[in-house]
């Protein structure tokens, strides 16, 4: 085979894993990131969409087979299992558990079967026998401490429950991201100066993410909606974002909500554009159904305690919680910039952020904006074909088909890659940059008001200009706003800035 479901692969190779119960049971669903696949030559290649392996590692044609394959292999994949399991009658799972009732993969087996459809299945508990973890965290990032299931002898690792788990693949990159240890470096950037000089940083970077949440949805916001966003984020972590919490920032976020119906939507919702004739919608996002918006929401709060409780990677679990509320997308407006403020919440929650510092990662997110748009759409566009929905005559969309676990059960490894891209550069970039500033600013006003009684919003003008005329005061200034200075004061000044902030 050649092509599976549209998707090429490198070389002829046989599905294997969950690409062969997708195949074999014709599961209807956006097909995982990656896939599995048997190659005819032993020493294969494999790709970011193919994991492709030799001869001799073809499971046996069955259900346990290619399950047993697939959790050793490629992990869990939720989305996978919970259609599968929609289809295949408990006696069927059951009879595979109790082929190695003291088994490893048969305990797993049964638990996931039980976990994600709360039926229990005609097994005796399992015996005398070792705990075994749900996740096997070599292939995924799951919590550092979990639940132990007696029933099945199976430690619940999972970072979410039912309502809401998506799942992140352990990737070379994500890997060399967490070796940077930027939380520390973060902390050890911080702890080289004043704290005074560390919250007017915080100050500034504040005011960045602020500014720059709003422009990536394309608005200025007044001074005083500003201000009031600013100090949501800056409270970010200290109360759990369940559903009155979630409103409550939506409400600051819009401020004028006359034209907004406020609270989780009534009615369904989609991202894109109206065709021009006829105003019939043109969706590249389908947001979730209204009837589940309830239950997803509080999944995505559970999410965010237990992913902090259980010690799992926190820009893991930031990313999880912040884009699989936006795909929700359950509010008519101002999901976007929640969407982003989920990101500090479980940073500063875990402890992630120094105390009182919030990480600018909207400013980061809008200097790299396409790639943004690339990470959104690549869940977006896989779901879309399998979302059946009809045009309104208001202009929205109604979903004719149940697409819960599209919202509830996805892969999140590109979006937790992008995420620590983005956090790498606010703590190697923004963060030792406004600091130097700060830094350089000081020694510059001291010697300033050493020369001259002057204000520290004059100091700030001054600097200003010199900054715009490359470290020189132009004739403008010099004659206008600065003509009270003397020549050799202005040489001075001129002397100082280059020193401070060293030369254009």
């Amino acid at each position: 085979m050649n092509d599976f479901r549209g998707r090429l692969l490198p070389e002829a190779a046989e599905p294997a894993g969950y690409a062969w119960l997708i195949d074999r049971y014709g599961l209807d669903l956006p097909l995982p990131p990656r896939l599995a696949a048997i190659a005819r030559r032993h020493h294969p290649r494999s790709t970011p969409d193919w994991l492709l392996l030799p001869p001799p590692h073809c499971p046996r044609p069955t259900l346990a087979g290619h399950l047993a394959f697939a959790f050793r292999r490629e992990g869990i994949d939720l989305a996978v299992l919970d259609a599968l399991f929609a289809i295949l009658p408990a006696g069927e799972v059951a009879e595979a558990a109790r082929a190695q009732p003291t088994g490893a993969f048969s305990r797993r087996l049964w638990f996931f079967r039980e976990w994600l459809t709360g039926e229990r299945l005609d097994l005796l508990d399992a015996g005398a026998v070792r705990y075994v973890p749900a996740v096997d965290t070599r292939l995924q990032f799951a919590l550092a401490e979990g639940e132990r299931s007696r029933r099945h002898k199976v430690l619940d690792n999972l970072p979410g429950t039912p309502a809401f788990c998506p799942m992140v693949r352990r990737t070379p990159a994500l890997d060399a991201a967490r070796a940077l240890q930027l939380d520390a470096r973060a902390r050890d950037t911080a702890g080289r100066v004043h704290p005074d000089l560390v919250a007017r940083a915080a100050s500034f970077l504040l005011l960045n993410d602020t500014k720059s949440s709003f422009a990536i949805e394309g608005e200025r916001p007044s001074n005083v909606r500003a201000a009031r966003w600013s100090r949501a984020i800056a409270e970010a972590g200290r109360r759990t974002p369940d559903r009155a919490e979630l409103e409550r920032l939506q409400r600051i976020v819009i401020g004028d909500a006359r034209f907004v119906r406020l609270g989780l939507r009534n009615e369904g919702g989609f991202v894109g554009l109206h065709d021009r004739i006829d105003r019939s919608p043109l969706p590249d996002h389908v947001s979730a159904r209204p009837r589940d918006l309830l239950g997803l929401v509080n999944g995505i709060s559970a999410w965010c305690a237990r992913a902090v409780e259980g010690r799992l990677d926190p820009v893991v679990a930031a990313a999880v919680a912040a884009f699989g509320f936006v795909y929700v997308h359950p509010f008519e407006d101002g999901n976007g910039r929640i969407h982003r403020w989920l990101i500090h919440h479980v940073l500063a929650a875990a402890g992630y952020t120094p105390p009182g510092v919030v990480f600018p990662v909207s400013a980061a997110i809008l200097e790299r904006i396409e790639d943004y748009r690339r990470v959104l759409e690549s869940r977006s566009s896989a779901m879309l074909p399998f979302i059946d929905w009809r045009a309104t005559e208001g202009g929205n969309v109604e979903v004719l088909n149940d697409t819960a676990s599209f919202y509830r059960y996805f892969d999140a490894t590109a979006h937790a890659e992008f995420l620590y891209e983005c956090i790498e550069r606010t703590v190697e970039e923004d963060l030792p940059r406004e600091i130097r500033f700060l830094v350089a600013f000081d020694r510059f006003a001291v010697g300033v008001k050493d020369m001259a009684d002057m204000p520290d919003r004059r100091v700030e003008l001054l600097r200003g200009f010199l900054e715009q005329n490359g470290g020189r005061l132009s004739a403008r200034a010099r004659s206008r706003e600065f003509a009270a200075l003397t020549d050799e004061e202005a040489a001075r000044v001129e002397r100082l800035y280059a020193e401070s902030f060293g030369e254009p």
